[in-house]
């Protein structure tokens, strides 16, 4: 089983590809398509500017396969920008269109507080099978200044000058603003969800390895 780590050449890629292996997948840095079509999950890091995101994304080609990933209900998981690029757009970057997988913008932390929260923050959540397992209360490392808006897709927040969106998960999409590679037992049990979910994903979607080859 692999789980394709999209490589569009921006941030610490690597960090994800290895505490992924750290919980027993086999990940992969990869900005093929066919590689990422046969991927048992997709992951897509990201860290810095969300316009240059972005613009890395498509200009490394990767924004379609990313999409046919989510449309074929292979399991995603979006980290920090990752997570933000999902949106329609952020206020970092007006001008950049995101995937608009997720409806809704990024929009800057509140006024009266340090922007960008670098710090552990506790999560205030409802079940989810993202987290299911860790301990409370739930510590997570985040370092932004933007955050996605409040929808039914929210799964956790974090209380920083006011509720933040943490998570969200809709069907076998997930994503957080936090970094799990980054916090520790907490973040790696979170990864060895996603990959729990990587393994069951053939299963509950029907589909096997080669249906998603032709969608590449």
């Amino acid at each position: 089983m692999t789980i394709a780590v999209l490589d569009y050449g921006i941030g610490n890629l690597r960090s994800a590809q290895k505490a992924l292996e750290k919980v027993g997948a086999e990940a992969v840095l990869t900005s093929a398509p066919a590689e990422i079509a046969g991927a048992a999950g997709v992951v897509l890091p990201g860290v810095g500017h969300f316009g240059r995101c972005m613009e890395a994304l498509r200009a490394s080609g990767l924004e379609v396969p990313a999409r046919r990933a989510v449309d074929a209900g292979t399991p995603f998981l979006g980290i920090c920008i990752g997570m933000q690029m999902l949106y329609e757009g952020s206020d970092e970057a007006p001008e950049a269109k995101g995937l608009g997988i997720l409806a809704g913008r990024a929009r800057l932390l509140p006024d009266g507080v340090k922007r960008p929260q670098m710090q552990w923050n506790c999560l205030d959540h409802r079940p989810t099978p993202m987290l299911a397992g860790l301990d409370e209360p739930i510590w997570m490392y985040f370092v932004h200044s933007y955050a996605p808006e409040m929808s039914a897709d929210v799964v956790a927040t974090c209380d920083y000058g006011g509720p933040v969106v943490a998570a969200v998960v809709r069907d076998n999409l997930w994503a957080t603003q936090f970094h799990p590679e980054k916090s520790g037992a907490a973040g790696l049990r979170l990864l060895a969800n996603f990959v729990a979910t990587c393994r069951a994903g053939d299963d509950r979607t029907g589909r096997d390895v080669s249906d998603r080859h032709q969608l590449a």
